[in-house]
């Protein structure tokens, strides 16, 4: 077994070594300022985390580097299921025994799907704690490359979300023209960019889902659904009820920027005869945010107490995963825009919650910024009708009196120009402007 083992190693190895590089849309995610950390590259199945580990390897060989030195090693490999941590230095040390030289260049590991292999930590641990080693990791698990990887490496990672495409991504995967200054673009322009993004919201930003049909492409994500609620939520976990697990997935994804109660969800499958406590569906949300397949975010607030009492709203990880479980056929556009607008936020790092004045009224998302800025963001498909355009701009107004630092937006679906008045210092936008003059 362990000649066995060794073998399909160094196959592995030299198949790695002596593959061309394939042909992958630029992704925008910037690797780590620092030295002497590991590059951890998390994000959902499918979303394009190994095209990138690929990009940074192509990236380094035009620096100059040695592709001798730079070993891709995947662990998604059935060959492998049975692989311990005592074997992981097998890795290191049959790549060095394969391709010595330059022994003046570090040696760079992409080891992608490393969480497969129990306690995996300490072997990463201790490789970047030997001079002369790089490291990028990938999984599909928060938990395992987020949070615990946090505990046992003791902040020596540096974590690197992949998400779906963006926007820009999605403009550059389908060879359309990204605007250098977005804000100053002529009629024809920006119609073209308004249909790019109609596009944009129903095709979604996964890789492969890109140029399918609509039937395809919901079977296709189905697939991804089904096998990361087994591989990352069930068998991981050890879930027993899968029924209620796959009835939350079914609740949140087909209703998209909604609020969700656990209490109420609870309550709504005893009525259906499916009996679960609440503190399993907690897991179970745990697991679905840990996975990636969601996200949840609370209502704005320095009170734990409310913050608990009052319900989330869930968003899916990308807004082609909505139609997977919408059945009524009808569009979806206000959802669709909301939550790839909570994505774009996402990828900026920001902490978001949705706000709930005291006046009733309710704003979309409240961001706090990396660099400390704020930025209140009111979501509308279309501002044609003044009660509509009256309403959303009461709301943004009510919640800037409990928030007076942030930037209040207004962003919809088209750049239907001249856009209506609104008063200062409101900014009305449409969404794909903003996201378009997000810094890189």
């Amino acid at each position: 077994m362990a000649d066995q083992l060794n073998q399909i190693i160094q196959d592995k190895i030299l198949a790695s070594v002596e593959a061309g590089m394939p042909l992958l849309t630029r992704r925008d995610a910037t690797l780590p300022p620092l030295k002497g950390k590991a590059a951890a590259v998390i994000g959902m199945r499918r979303a394009g985390k190994t095209s990138f580990l690929h990009q940074c390897r192509a990236d380094l060989i035009a620096s100059g580097r040695a592709p001798g030195r730079l070993l891709y090693f995947n662990f998604e490999d059935e060959r492998l299921g049975d692989m311990e941590a005592g074997q992981l230095h097998l890795i290191p040390d049959t790549h060095l025994r394969l391709f010595p030289e330059p022994a003046d260049e570090p040696v760079t590991l992409f080891l992608d799907e490393i969480q497969r292999v129990p306690r995996w930590e300490q072997f990463v641990r201790r490789l970047l704690d030997t001079p002369g080693y790089e490291l990028f990791l990938s999984g599909s698990s928060a938990k395992l490359l987020s949070r615990e990887i946090a505990t046992s490496m003791r902040g020596r990672a540096w974590e690197i979300p992949i998400h779906p495409f963006s926007f820009r991504e999605f403009l550059r995967h389908h060879q359309k023209e990204i605007p250098e200054n977005p804000d100053a673009l002529t009629t024809r322009k920006r119609t073209a960019l308004d249909h790019h993004f109609a596009n944009y919201l129903e095709t979604g930003g996964f890789p492969e889902a890109q140029d399918l049909s609509a039937a395809n492409r919901r079977q296709l994500l189905q697939g991804y659904i089904d096998v990361l609620l087994l591989r990352d939520v069930i068998e991981r976990h050890g879930v027993a009820n899968v029924t209620a697990l796959r009835w939350l997935v079914r609740r949140l994804l087909s209703s998209p920027a909604g609020l969700f109660s656990v209490t109420k969800f609870s309550a709504d499958l005893k009525s259906q005869g499916i009996s679960v406590g609440r503190e399993h569906l907690y897991e179970f949300l745990s697991h679905l945010e840990d996975a990636f397949l969601l996200q949840t975010i609370p209502v704005a607030t320095d009170s734990e107490k409310r913050r608990q009492v009052n319900p989330r709203k869930a968003y899916p990880a990308d807004t082609a995963l909505i139609p997977v479980f919408d059945r009524s056929g009808k569009p979806n556009n206000g959802h669709a825009l909301e939550t790839t607008v909570f994505i774009e936020l996402q990828r900026r790092r920001s902490e978001v919650a949705y706000v709930k004045t005291p006046n009733g009224f309710e704003v979309d998302f409240l961001a706090r910024n990396i660099d400390g800025s704020e930025d209140l963001i009111q979501v509308c498909a279309s501002v044609d009708d003044p009660d509509t355009l009256a309403r959303e701009v009461r709301a943004l107004q009510d919640a800037a009196a409990q928030h007076p630092r942030a930037s209040q937006w207004l962003l919809t679906l088209e750049s239907r120009l001249p856009f209506p008045d609104v008063p200062a210092p409101i900014q009305i936008l449409p969404a794909w402007q903003w996201m378009l003059t997000a810094p890189l």
